[in-house]
């Protein structure tokens, strides 16, 4: 039994806003706090709460992909603040039609379908390109950045169905 494995990590995008709205929140927590130790218990309530949402918005901004194929599958779990591991998708290859880059002019035939937009790249656009697109069982665009090592893996088992241009 022949049995490959590849796994690739991808950290997303810092986003601007979600980092702003967390320092935001830790402010407001370090200042409701101290207003609460002068006296008033809804200064307590409003620190507590505030502190509760900078957790899981700091959670949410530092976000990273990690990507594991293993005997024709290709499973995606999301990182969350270096800490926390969460399974998003397993996707079964023998139902994946295309995976192509992301300018390939293969996926011109996909364009105008109406199709579910997955995203679990890095978020930039580099140059060159390093996200493809896999469409997935005919309704998901999938858009993710693998390795080289895991788009051979990949065309290994679907040569007419995986394009590296």
């Amino acid at each position: 039994m022949n049995e490959t494995y590849v796994e690739c990590m991808v950290k997303r995008k810092n986003s601007g806003p979600l980092t702003a709205l967390k320092i935001l929140l830790i402010v407001i927590t370090v200042i409701a706090f101290l207003l609460g130790t002068i006296g008033g218990i809804l200064f307590l309530i409003v620190a507590v709460a505030a502190g509760v949402g900078a957790y899981f918005v700091g959670l949410n901004a530092s976000l990273e992909y990690e990507y594991l194929y293993v005997d024709r599958q290709l499973s995606v779990d999301k990182i969350l603040a270096k800490s926390r591991r969460k399974k998003v998708e397993t996707f079964d290859l023998g139902r994946m039609e295309m995976l192509a880059p992301m300018k390939s002019w293969h996926m011109d035939e996909f364009k105008n379908r109406q199709l579910k937009n997955v995203d679990y790249s890095s978020g930039m656009e580099e140059q060159p390109d390093k996200r493809y697109c896999m469409i997935y069982n005919g309704e998901k665009r999938v858009i993710f950045e693998p390795n080289a090592e895991m788009v051979a893996a990949i065309k290994s088992i679907a040569p007419r169905k995986v394009f590296t241009d």
